[in-house]
């Protein structure tokens, strides 16, 4: 079966229009660009398209991409002291005189919802209401809208990003799952997918999971990305792999729209914050 998060993405928005309106809820989301990445403006075009049909306001701040880091600090700094602004996203990459993590670690808790703050990630692992990371909090809810009991399952977890693999370790626990972590270090990553009930995918390695590293029946979700000569290829060979799998997430069209649904729901939740 296909893990659809396009569908489950427009119901959550549906909802979310309705909880806005309702409560009456003042919501702006500061995006800020540096530079001019052609992948991320289609990130961000898709934030702000959302934000707009739901019912938040946005403000898009385009940075020069020879701009300073302590300037993109001071930007960041200023729209925290803005109490008009309810969320705010420093969208990456940026550019490598920067340091993302110094920048990201400038803005308010209550602002964060990418994720991405210490503050965050203490809600995350010690399984507090608080505004968690937006992709590995897609999975687990897209995986709970299909009923899929994740107690007891083994978890294999393929990448070890700040993004998405490092965080994702904690929802799993959280859901008491048991996990496990592989990355380019590890050694027999076949052995150990075949055992597991559920394999997520996230290396940026196209067509790194194969039908026979996954066991009957499995449950398979392809989290990365990687474009080549203009086409999006994801860590799964898809069409060989969903043969096997009982779920398995498209890609694109799976945990993508699970993570802008995410997004959303943390600036809902930021905005009852303050």
């Amino acid at each position: 079966m296909i893990l659809d998060g396009k569908k489950i993405r427009n119901r959550l928005l549906e909802d979310y229009k309705r909880q806005i309106r309702e409560e009456n809820l003042k919501l702006t989301l500061a995006i800020l660009l540096v530079g001019d990445n052609k992948e991320s403006m289609v990130y961000i075009n898709n934030k702000l398209k959302y934000c707009d049909y739901v019912g938040i306001k946005t403000k898009f701040i385009k940075l020069d991409s020879n701009i300073l880091e302590d300037e993109v600090i001071n930007i960041i700094e200023d729209l925290n002291n803005d109490d008009s602004i309810t969320g705010i996203i420093l969208q990456s990459p940026v550019p490598k005189h920067i340091n993302f993590e110094n920048c990201i670690r400038k803005i308010d808790y209550k602002k964060d919802v990418d994720g991405f703050t210490k503050d965050s990630l203490f809600s995350l692992v010690y399984n507090k209401n608080g505004l968690r990371p937006c992709t590995p909090k897609g999975i687990i809810k897209l995986l709970e809208e299909y009923n899929i009991s994740l107690k007891g399952k083994k978890v294999c977890i393929i990448g070890r990003g700040n993004i998405v693999g490092k965080p994702l370790i904690f929802e799993f626990l959280n859901k008491d799952a048991t996990v496990i972590i592989l990355h380019s270090k590890s050694i027999n990553i076949k052995e150990e997918t075949l055992k597991a009930d559920i394999v997520v995918a996230c290396a940026g390695v196209p067509n790194l999971v194969t039908s026979d590293m996954i066991k009957d029946n499995a449950i398979v979700i392809d989290v990365g990305i990687t474009v080549v000569d203009d086409k999006i290829h994801g860590d799964v060979d898809f069409e060989k792999v969903k043969q096997k799998a009982s779920y398995i997430t498209p890609n694109p069209g799976g945990v993508g729209p699970m993570t802008i649904a995410m997004i959303i729901e943390n600036i809902i939740n930021a905005g009852r914050m303050k």
